[in-house]
């Protein structure tokens, strides 16, 4: 990748990963499910009157949105309602990263490289220690929900990267149209019209600035740039910069919200790193020396 596209990836890492304590700030008086239709609304509405639709077909645009808007943050909106900290939300959504990259091998025929692959096992070997250091803490319901939330991921990744559609930010607009309708109607099945009703009625400045947040720049600004790299990059290039995000997270988490970090996560957190630099910075090659031309005239 070039260094400018690195730099924008690097961008999406950060903003995605304060967007967890965004969420969980957010969600604390509103329903994990309204709260997402909420988000989406957000991310829709204008937008979508400016932008024309990506020429991927409505089924591509319909399975990226659910599966990469819709079952993803549904799954993740809930299992931090549940009780799964923020921090270590960050970390366990990372396993989409080896998902990932095992998934476009088998549905795209994208060979990694040896040294991609070698890169994302390095960091999902430091995503493993940060696991079994919180095993004894973190409940199993939301930790499963999480693992299920990377796995969407996973798939909308794959979808995405087979859509090819250039415009990341239209991609964002139009699949993230999937989004409100349904939430909201597993909301008020799940959580009542009336505590619907009252959530709304009742919004805080801190559910409103986290709506805000998570559409602006989790939704439209950063997967418009992460739907415009993988449309420009193979998958096993662009999805181990995500290694970084529970990076930033835990530091978030543990500023914001005292989730203090534990030496697992600072252990595996430094491993994480070294498996990214492994799996993405390419080696520089040395120029080739100069060739010497020699004619008779040089050899007389």
């Amino acid at each position: 990748m070039s260094l400018k596209h690195s730099l924008l990836a690097l961008l999406v890492v950060v903003i995605w990963g304060a967007n967890f304590v965004v969420i969980d700030a957010g969600q604390a008086d509103v329903p994990p499910l309204l709260f997402l239709a909420l988000r989406f609304l957000v991310v829709c509405l204008p937008a979508i009157f400016f932008l024309k639709p990506p020429p991927i077909g409505w089924r591509n645009i319909v399975a990226i949105g659910a599966t990469l808007s819709l079952a993803q943050f549904a799954l993740l909106y809930v299992a931090l309602m549940l009780g799964m900290p923020p921090g270590l939300a960050s970390l366990l959504l990372q396993t989409q990263v080896i998902f990932s990259i095992l998934v476009a091998a088998v549905a795209l025929g994208e060979r990694p490289t040896r040294r991609q692959l070698i890169g994302a096992l390095i960091g999902m070997a430091g995503l493993s220690i940060v696991i079994v250091g919180h095993s004894q803490v973190a409940p199993w319901l939301p930790l499963v929900v999480t693992l299920l939330s990377a796995l969407a991921w996973t798939v909308g990744n794959v979808l995405t990267r087979r859509s090819k559609a250039r415009s990341g930010l239209s991609l964002v607009v139009w699949s993230g149209a999937v989004v409100p309708l349904p939430a909201l109607a597993l909301s008020l099945v799940i959580d009542s019209p009336p505590v619907v009703w009252q959530a709304l009625s009742s919004l805080s400045w801190v559910a409103i600035g986290s709506t805000v947040y998570t559409a602006v720049f989790a939704s439209l600004i950063g997967y418009g740039i992460w739907n415009s790299l993988l449309a420009r990059y193979p998958t096993s290039a662009v999805v181990p910069f995500t290694l970084l995000v529970p990076v930033v997270g835990i530091l978030t988490a543990w500023l914001v919200q005292g989730e203090v970090p534990t030496t697992a996560e600072f252990i595996g957190g430094a491993i994480m790193l070294g498996g990214l630099a492994a799996a993405v910075l390419q080696p520089r090659r040395r120029p080739a020396p100069p060739t010497i031309e020699l004619s008779q005239e040089n050899l007389t």
